[in-house]
C-alpha cells in the first residue's frame, strides 16, 4: 500500500470515528426553539452541564404583552411530566434573570406567580426529574420595560412598614389528597435597581404539613412582585404552616385551614 493511500485511510477511519462524537454535541446542545441570543449563557449559569431537553410539556402560561410590567402573572406547569423534583424559573434577558426556585416535595409541579419585567424576554421554566434530566419549556413576553427598575409602591407610600410580612392564605380541596394554596403576603419586594433604595426582598416560603413535614419549599428572587401573591397544589388534606423570611432576617409565619 502506498504512502498517500495510507493516508487516505487513516483519514478516513477518523472521521468515522468522530462523526458520534460529533452526534452527541449535537444532542447535549438542542436548538432553542425561542431562538434566545442569551439562551447558551442562561443554560451554563442555571443548568450546567446536566442533561436537558426541551419538552412541551412544561407550560409557561402568561399573557403574550405585558399590561403591567410591575405584576406580570405567570403559571407554571407540567401536565404528565412525573417525578419532578426542582422547578426553576428564569427570564433571559431580565437584568435579574432568576425569577423562582421550587422544589415540589408533596406538590404538583404547578405554581402561579406574578413577576417583574425589564423588557421583551424569554420566561422559561426548567423541571428537573428524578433522574437528572432538566425539561425545558417557556415563551416570549413582550414588554415595554422598566419593571424592573422601578421603586416599589410600597416603599414609596411607607405603608409596608407596619405590615411587613403580613400573610393572607386561603386552602381549596381540589379533589382527595390534593389542596389549592393560594397565599400573599406584605412585602416591598426591592430589586436594588431603583436609585437609593437598597435590595430587600423574600428568600424562602416554607409550606408545611401540622405535623412539620415538609410540602414544599420556594426560593424568591428580586424579580417577584411586590406583595407576592403564590398559588401551589399540594398532595395534603389538612391545615397547612406557612414559614417565611427575608434577606434582612426576618422571619414570618400563619397557619391556614381548609
Amino acid at each position: 500500500m502506498s504512502r498517500a493511500r495510507a493516508a487516505l485511510l487513516v483519514c478516513a477511519l477518523w472521521c468515522a470515528g468522530s462523526l458520534p462524537a460529533h452526534a452527541a454535541t449535537a444532542v447535549d446542545t438542542p436548538v432553542d426553539p425561542l431562538n434566545s441570543p442569551s439562551w447558551q449563557y442562561m443554560r451554563q449559569r442555571f443548568l450546567g452541564k446536566d442533561p436537558m431537553v426541551f419538552d412541551a410539556r412544561v407550560q409557561v402560561q402568561m399573557p403574550s404583552a405585558a399590561e403591567d410590567q410591575m405584576q406580570v402573572p405567570v403559571h407554571v406547569s407540567a401536565p404528565g411530566l412525573t417525578d419532578v423534583v426542582d422547578v426553576l424559573v428564569f427570564a433571559d434577558l431580565n437584568p435579574l434573570p432568576k425569577i423562582l426556585r421550587y422544589q415540589p416535595t408533596s406538590a404538583a409541579p404547578d405554581i402561579g406567580f406574578r413577576f417583574k419585567v425589564e423588557q421583551s424576554t424569554p420566561v422559561r421554566a426548567a423541571m428537573r426529574t428524578r433522574d437528572g434530566v432538566w425539561h425545558v419549556g417557556g415563551a416570549w413576553l413582550r414588554a415595554s420595560g422598566g419593571g424592573c427598575t422601578a421603586p416599589s409602591v410600597g416603599t414609596g407610600q411607607g405603608f409596608w412598614q407596619d405590615r411587613l410580612g403580613e400573610i393572607s392564605a386561603r386552602l381549596w380541596p381540589q379533589q382527595p389528597g390534593l389542596e389549592r394554596l393560594r397565599l400573599r403576603m406584605i412585602h416591598p419586594m426591592d430589586t436594588g435597581l431603583a436609585a437609593g433604595i437598597p435590595v430587600f426582598h423574600i428568600d424562602r416560603i416554607d409550606m408545611r404539613a401540622s405535623d412539620g413535614r415538609l410540602l414544599a419549599s420556594l426560593q424568591t428572587y428580586e424579580p417577584v412582585s411586590e406583595n407576592p401573591v403564590i398559588s401551589v397544589d399540594l398532595q395534603h388534606s389538612g391545615p397547612v404552616r406557612i414559614d417565611a423570611h427575608d434577606i434582612q432576617g426576618n422571619r414570618f409565619a400563619a397557619t391556614v385551614t381548609p
